[in-house]
């Protein structure tokens, strides 16, 4: 059986006893949480988050790029959010290479890719300040929207506030 086959037997059982439908689409809690695409994280389980309670956006790095930004605009102005979290993580793939470093094996393989941007980063910290910044300075962002920025630990679970990630 591939893994395919195998995730949908997996919500076929799934399916049969589902009992959360007719939810309103409006987050309940009314936060967008921003996270990386590792499998690791759980941001549902480790915030304690049921079905309908926020908004998960996920991306590699949990980066504030234009499209994460198009989500919460979104989920701001459409769908009533009021507070974002920035929550990148330990261990994280984006700290393993440079842009330089993927383009130039993308080039090899396919075609110049100089004008992609993966977003990387060296300093975990530093990237989770610089992306709270990016979604604050957006002009279609409500001023009056909180932001702010943890890093997950992938080995204990626990979430740590970055200083000066908070607007």
């Amino acid at each position: 059986m591939s893994t395919t086959e195998a995730l949908l037997d997996n919500n076929r059982r799934y399916a049969e006893a589902f009992d959360h439908g007719g939810r309103p689409m409006p987050p309940a809690r009314k936060v967008a949480v921003l996270t990386c695409m590792d499998a690791r994280l759980q941001p549902e389980r480790f915030l304690g988050l049921e079905i309908g309670d926020a908004h998960v956006i996920r991306n590699a790095g949990g980066r504030a790029s234009d499209d994460a930004l198009r989500s919460l605009i979104i989920s701001s102005h459409l769908l009533g959010t009021r507070e974002y979290l920035v929550i990148h993580h330990s261990d994280c793939g984006m700290l393993t290479f440079s842009n330089d470093d993927l383009r130039n094996e993308l080039a090899a393989e396919t075609a110049d890719v100089s004008d992609i941007d993966f977003l990387p980063f060296s300093d975990l910290e530093e990237s989770v300040r610089d992306d709270v910044r990016l979604i604050r300075q957006s002009p279609f962002i409500p001023a009056d929207i909180p932001v702010t920025g943890y890093i997950y630990d992938v080995d204990t679970g626990r979430l740590t506030a970055v200083g000066g990630a908070a607007a």
